[in-house]
């Protein structure tokens, strides 16, 4: 007789997604799970469609977002830097620690506005 262990797969983070609430004049963009390379462009994408449908005030809610790397911090920048450029709004709500800690690390709490809720 052989006994046989199941074994669980090892924590896997959730398919990262990024998920948008148009809220008046203002849309709220929420990216979830982990903010890298290979998910980068989705995030720009998003971003990008929104200002494309004529959405001049954006919200980048980090609260949901596991992870963030130099991927991630590239787009907040360039948002950063879009949105002075063509008189537009863009902030953020900030995220879990390691999220603020990536965005303190990288001299980013000064430039960006960063809302905590």
């Amino acid at each position: 007789m052989s006994v046989h262990a199941v074994v669980d797969p090892p924590n896997r983070p959730a398919p990262f997604r990024v998920d948008v609430h148009p809220e008046r004049d203002v849309v709220r963009v929420v990216p979830v799970g982990e903010l890298d390379l290979a998910t980068a462009d989705r995030l720009e994408k998003q971003l990008h469609e929104l200002r494309d449908a004529g959405f001049d005030h954006v919200v980048l809610d980090l609260r949901e977002l596991t992870f963030i790397d130099s991927s991630g911090i590239r787009i907040l920048v360039a948002e950063h830097h879009y949105a002075e450029k063509a008189e537009h709004e863009f902030s953020l709500i900030s995220g879990p620690p390691a999220v603020q800690r990536a965005l303190e690390v990288c001299g980013l709490l000064g430039l960006l506005h960063v809302d905590t809720v």
